[in-house]
């Protein structure tokens, strides 16, 4: 298998490039989807995980990003960015046949450390390959269609996602109500299927071709400070270290609130899940054509509190006594966070990627993927002793009505150890956003403006968009009902 970078790529080479990587992206998504996610929360919680290391576990995929260090370090030594990223995807993924083998061999020791310990491996060396894969997408990626294909990738990855999630939740409910013992060992054959499917994925990846990268010699220390020295790529470090602080305070934990607080079935968490995935596939394609035409910043601007709006909703989830007031209301936070998060995560992608200098990708990428990661692993860790500090608290906020007929109270918000969570991180969340003015990006355009242009376009092809669109002028629609309700009245 030969992996040696090309001087230049053809564009018959470049275009099969692209697809390889689709296919590996496909592979990726199937091991994630079988060893990660809900999947992963349900299976620690079976183990007996407590929020600690939940939290822990939320962390380890961010802490090991601290070490894409040795990525910068292989790249310049060996200039060979496919290479680093296939050797290290297939190191990565080894382990997931290790997790999956362990119980049917030693299942009376398994236990959650032992489940940590290996997917530190796992998650170490993905980490490493990250770096490599950025800067190697970057220059084969043209630039011009940067946001395009990565939305269309993400289309395609999501959908495979749907299908997959819901199928294996509802075997793993099946195997939870009628063979229970046999629940661990379900876990464990999802594991060792996912690490040989993201195996088969790492030799597709091979087969993209390398266009030849130039690398400067430079300390590795000082190339590390270059980015930092660099006011406005500081500014989205910034912003970016702030905001995935914020989220990740309280997101890791909204299935373990699911699981534990609802008493929800996991199929039903994952039907969940896919709405939040068919609200992204929907959006998705309409976020990178926008973030081409105007800039990511804008479109961050613009779903980013819809997402800090979704974090004050789930304050009100379990407040209802009906189960179908909950679920509407859940189902309404998932649609939300569905199309919130396709925007802000393709656009922070495409940022980092746009404000990088080609000679200096994989550095500035990894700086920003480094410091990220601090923050990203001290923040589910806090949220973790954070929920177990308010266990035994709560407050109630009720509102009564008293008559000479009938006296009610009405609930209006009541915070325990969750909710506490998502309320410190709609705040915390809000104050992050407020650091994105300072970051300048070629091309940006005034948010408003690209709210009229989206509500021209999505109006003008209402079946494609047809959930954004009645989501941007919702006031409008509503105002116009009203106007509407007034006349005929008038007329009676």
């Amino acid at each position: 298998m030969n992996l040696q970078p090309k001087e230049e790529l053809t564009d018959t080479e470049v275009e099969r490039g692209l697809k390889m990587v689709i296919g590996d992206g496909l592979a990726a998504e199937v091991m994630t989807a079988l060893t990660g996610g809900a999947f992963l929360v349900a299976m620690a919680l079976l183990m007996g995980a407590n929020n600690f290391q939940i939290g822990l576990l939320a962390a380890l995929p961010t802490f090991t990003n601290l070490f894409q260090l040795i990525s910068i370090w292989l790249v310049r030594r060996y200039n060979n960015r496919r290479a680093i990223a296939v050797i290290c995807a297939l190191l990565a993924r080894f382990p997931l046949l290790i997790i999956g083998a362990l119980p049917f061999i030693i299942s009376s020791s398994y236990s959650v450390e032992v489940l940590i310990f290996f997917l530190f491996f796992y998650y170490l060396f993905g980490s490493i390959a990250g770096p490599s894969w950025n800067s190697w997408m970057k220059d084969l990626v043209p630039e011009k269609s940067l946001g395009n294909y990565f939305s269309k990738r993400s289309r395609y990855t999501q959908t495979l996602n749907v299908v997959l999630s819901l199928l294996i939740a509802l075997i793993l409910d099946f195997i939870k109500q009628h063979y229970p013992q046999y629940q661990l060992f379900a876990y464990a054959t999802m594991f060792m299927i996912g690490g040989t499917i993201g195996i088969a994925g790492a030799f597709i990846l091979a087969r993209a071709p390398e266009p030849q990268s130039v690398v400067t010699k430079d300390n590795i220390f000082k190339l590390f400070l270059k980015p930092l020295k660099d006011a406005n790529f500081r500014s989205l470090l910034i912003f970016n270290s702030a905001w995935v602080f914020a989220i990740n305070i309280a997101a890791p934990f909204f299935t373990v609130f699911l699981l534990k607080s609802l008493n929800l079935q996991l199929s039903f968490i994952i039907i969940l899940g896919i709405i939040s995935q068919l609200s992204s596939i929907i959006t998705i394609r309409m976020w990178g054509t926008f973030a081409d035409r105007y800039s990511n910043k804008t479109i961050i601007a613009i779903s980013a509190p819809v997402y800090i709006i979704v974090f004050i909703g789930w304050c009100f989830v379990g407040l209802y006594k009906h189960m179908y007031m909950n679920i509407g209301l859940l189902v309404l936070i998932y649609i939300f966070t569905g199309i919130s998060t396709s925007g802000i995560n393709l656009s922070l992608t495409n940022i980092g990627l746009k404000l990088a200098p080609k000679e200096d990708a994989i550095v500035y990428l990894s700086t920003k993927n480094i410091i990220t990661a601090l923050f990203s692993t001290i923040a589910p860790l806090i949220g973790g002793y954070l929920a177990d500090f308010f266990i035994r608290r709560h407050l109630n906020v009720t509102a009564q009505w008293g008559g000479p007929k009938l006296t009610k109270t009405f609930r209006l918000i009541e915070l325990h150890e969750w909710n506490f969570l998502f309320v410190i991180a709609a705040v915390l969340a809000l104050l992050a956003l407020e650091l994105l003015m300072q970051v300048k990006e070629t091309g940006e355009v005034e948010k408003d403006k690209v709210v009229r242009i989206m509500r021209t376009n999505i109006r003008s092809s209402l079946k494609e968009y047809f959930l954004i669109g009645h989501l941007i002028s919702l006031r409008e629609n509503l105002w116009s009902i009203i106007k509407r309700r007034i006349a005929h009245s008038e007329k009676e």
